[in-house]
């Protein structure tokens, strides 16, 4: 994973507003809330490559590159890494247009595996 560059690498699968409920007292968002919305955009990616429910079984080499503050546009972008039998790698990034409207940033990266699951919860292999 690299963190110099200029453009966000993948699809665009997410985008949501940084709100003050999100941030500590310094006006930073919390890195919980980052990591949850890398995982929801994680989530639609690997479920919609494996065509149904899936759940993650793993956070591989996160990286927080940059705050995200109050007012931005944290936009996730998927990129299907791997297909095993049952699981489904995802590189996520995050990247935050400054006050809605201003330059765009990357702010954080990571690896998520998903595992296919059946209707009872079960793993199941991926078509």
């Amino acid at each position: 994973m690299s963190s110099a560059q200029d453009e966000p690498q993948g699809e665009l699968t997410t985008r949501t507003l940084a709100m003050p409920a999100d941030a500590n007292p310094s006006g930073d968002i919390f890195g919980g809330w980052v990591l949850s919305q890398m995982d929801i955009a994680g989530g639609i990616a690997a479920g919609q490559r494996a065509k149904g429910r899936v759940a993650t079984v793993a956070v591989d080499a996160m990286s927080f590159i940059r705050p995200v503050n109050v007012g931005d546009i944290l936009c996730v972008y998927a990129t299907i890494e791997r297909v095993g039998r049952t699981s489904i790698s995802v590189n996520l990034e995050a990247w935050a247009l400054r006050g809605r409207l201003g330059e765009r940033v990357k702010v954080t990266e990571g690896t998520f595996t998903f595992v296919a699951l059946d209707q009872d919860g079960n793993s199941r292999p991926v078509d």
